[in-house]
């Protein structure tokens, strides 16, 4: 039998999915689901009042389900013992706990630092004697082993990156997971991972001499296969398994014989994702494979039944063929009606539950979070669309005043038949005279050989489709799709000139006018400092951005020894503060050179040693302001301009039944002095303010005082 959950409903079927019943469990969203060891009743976990709490119904169809939890946190992630007598799951943000199958009551056996969001599975012991777990130190997964014999739980990793995944190997030899051995997961991800197995015990090499003895003897006795855990040095021991290069996770562990068969999604072949399989057998070489099927992102998820093995990948039920390295999908066809004002209910409580969960601040920025959810619930009656939805859980968040937050959901009902976009032309227009060009964008779709358009020329006609200029010219730019081409018609010195360009959106170009102000930014310093001084601006915080900041450093900022300036204006953030704030970090230690030759720096760059100002405004925000005040804390330099936005908090997320989102702002920042960042942002050290009137005249006296500091050779805070 197969039970499985699509859009929160649980089903129950025969193996080849012919026969499909689906079970009744009410409004709350089923989560995951488990078949106890009679093989008649099912353990899944639901949404009351928006927490996953436990439930157990029978498979059949038969009788009501009973609620076995009444937690007000998310029950999730349960695996049950080997011997199908207890299981053990997580609760909350915090909690390890123990269930037993018999009666259902539960105990808690760790308190730490698990998260209520992006969680590992705990793991049983072959023997049930111990578990696996991930737990968090200082943002990174260390691996952890308790066992339940003496209740004790102990760090078996203890490393500042994080080793995810802990998954026994059938013989309790090892601890296989998956791990970027030297760069931690914050703040930008860990980059590539591979595979790796932790023997538990120090095992010497198997002897040929005792194999060929085997051959002479009928002891069929198999090893035992008690635990056992020698955590001296356990690290040093680490071997890798697989491929080294590319990005590996998401393991599972096949036991045959004395071969283990080792299951990951990996993405070494041309970065498409694959489930891999290693097999690792005395007296041969480790042999890599991958298995034929598509969507398929890991085999964590695996699981064994009478001998056979089943994943989920792509949205559906796969069988796992070891033999042949593929995969075949059990079709499941069944149609099923969901009304959807419970489901939006649902919906608005489990994402109410998950912002109470997971909410950076336990203080919720001093309001009574429950109150209001309660207070926006009497709306739900009147909820006609996810539109309705949306404007509503959205209000509800934004009481919070807080940043980096939002639900998002859209449907089929939502979609219009008509749209527009603006088409746009690549040209900037006096700002007494809309009709009139003021310049050519650079590299926008006037700036061609041949284009003819020049500041002066006034607009009269579209595609032959005569301007009035008491209309707003936008009117004339909407239209339902971007023409591959169009004839634009100017009047200059009393005639009129027609020509064609290859218009873009807006937003495209906009890109562009955003190139223009930098360029002008680069050719003020240039003349300023007599190209002595490098001028690098950062639009975000992105890793597009982040190569472009590298870029710029390792040649201009390498070549121009009179200083740096910085600007984070207008930045959006992201997430490569720390990259950016180790570079600048460098600073000279000593001189090399050959026999006769220069004397050359090291490190190559060393930015700390020469005057620093960062530009920053109003409009610098999220990571922008994480760097501007790492920047401050290192005195690295000079901060001009006027205050960050107070808009910085690092966010998660989580998907709804129906495929909507809600963001999750979980992570606050701090000074080390305390004051959070959300609520103070950054102040420069020299404020100068930017006026409407500075903008419409083409001044800018942010920079102007940032040359004049750079040059002053200005320190920062030492």
């Amino acid at each position: 039998k197969i039970a499985f959950v699509s859009r929160g409903e649980l089903f129950v079927s025969d193996i080849e999915g012919k026969f499909i019943q689906e079970l009744k469990t009410g409004d709350g969203r089923v989560g995951e689901v488990h078949w106890l060891k009679d093989h008649r009743t099912l353990l899944y976990n639901s949404t009351v009042d928006g927490y996953q709490n436990w439930f157990t119904v029978a498979a059949d169809g038969t009788g009501e389900p009973q609620q076995r939890s009444s937690d007000r946190s998310n029950n999730r992630m349960l695996v049950i013992s080997h011997d199908t007598t207890q299981a053990v799951y997580l609760s909350g943000r915090d909690e390890l706990r123990l269930m037993d199958l018999n009666n259902f009551t539960s105990q808690v056996l760790v308190t730490d630092e698990f998260w209520a969001i992006q969680n590992t599975a705990p793991r049983w012991s072959p023997d049930d004697a111990y578990l696996a777990f991930n737990v968090r130190r200082d943002f990174e997964m260390d691996i952890f082993v308790y066992e339940l014999k003496t209740k004790e739980a102990f760090n078996l990793t203890g490393t500042g990156v994080s080793e995810w995944g802990p998954y026994w190997s059938p013989d309790s030899k090892y601890l296989y997971f998956y791990s970027s051995r030297h760069q931690p997961g914050y703040p930008r991800g860990g980059g590539d991972m591979n595979v790796y197995r932790l023997p538990l015990q120090r095992f010497g090499d198997p002897f040929r001499s005792d194999r060929f003895a085997q051959l002479f003897t009928t002891d069929s006795t198999a090893a035992d296969s008690v635990t056992r855990i020698d955590a001296a040095r356990i690290m040093d021991r680490m071997e890798q398994i697989g491929a080294s290069f590319g990005d590996q996770g998401s393991v599972a562990v096949i036991g045959d014989g004395d071969k283990q068969i080792v299951l990951y999604g990996g993405d070494q072949e041309e970065g498409k994702t694959k489930l891999y399989k290693t097999v690792l057998e005395p007296f041969e070489a480790e042999k890599t494979s991958s298995i034929a099927g598509d969507g398929i992102g890991g085999a964590d998820n695996l699981v064994t039944a009478d001998g056979k093995y089943y994943l989920l990948g792509g949205g559906k039920v796969l069988r796992l063929n070891l033999e042949e390295d593929k995969t075949e999908p059990i079709d499941l066809d069944y149609t099923f009606r969901r009304v959807l004002r419970p489901e939006f209910e649902q919906m608005y409580y489990e994402t109410w539950a998950n912002l109470e969960q997971n909410f950076y601040d336990e203080n919720f920025h001093d309001v009574d979070f429950r109150a209001l959810r309660d207070q926006y619930a009497t709306f739900l009656p009147y909820v006609n669309t996810r539109a309705d939805l949306r404007r509503l859980t959205n209000d509800l968040l934004g009481e919070l005043n807080t940043s980096h937050f939002g639900f998002y959901s859209s449907g089929d009902e939502e979609e219009t038949t008509f749209g527009s976009t603006t088409l746009d032309l690549g040209l900037e227009y006096r700002h007494d005279d809309p009709y009139v060009i003021r310049t050519v964008i650079p590299n926008g779709p006037a700036d061609y050989y041949g284009a003819a358009l020049q500041p002066g020329d006034r607009l009269v006609a579209l595609d032959g489709v005569r301007f009035d200029s008491e209309r707003n010219r936008e009117y004339y730019l909407a239209q339902p799709s971007v023409d591959p081409e169009v004839t634009v018609t100017v009047e200059r010195g009393g005639k009129t000139v027609d020509v064609r360009i290859h218009p873009r959106s807006y937003n495209e170009v906009n890109d562009q006018r955003y190139d223009q102000w930098v360029e002008h930014n680069q050719a003020v310093v240039d003349d300023k400092t007599d190209r002595n001084v490098a001028y690098v601006h950062m639009k975000n915080m992105g890793a597009g951005e982040l190569d472009h900041f590298l870029d710029e450093m390792v040649s201009e900022g390498y070549q121009r020894r009179g200083g740096l300036i910085l600007d984070l204006r207008y930045n959006t953030g992201g997430n490569v503060h720390d990259a950016v704030l180790q570079f600048l970090s460098q600073r000279p230690y000593l001189n090399w050179k050959y026999r006769s030759g220069a004397l050359s720096l090291q490190p190559n760059f060393a930015p700390e040693g020469q005057p620093i100002v960062l530009l920053i405004n109003q409009q610098s925000l999220s990571d922008a302001e994480m760097t501007a005040a790492g920047f401050k804390e290192l005195g690295l330099g000079t901060i001009v301009g006027t205050p960050t936005y107070r808009w910085i908090i690092f966010t998660s997320g989580g998907g709804l039944v129906d495929g909507s989102y809600y963001r999750l702002p979980s992570w606050g920042t701090y000074t080390l002095d305390g004051r959070n960042l959300e609520k103070t942002g950054v102040e420069p050290d020299v404020r100068v303010d930017n006026t409407m009137l500075d903008r419409l005249h083409d001044r800018d006296p942010q920079l102007e005082r940032a040359i004049e500091v750079v040059l002053e050779g200005r320190p920062g805070k030492r």
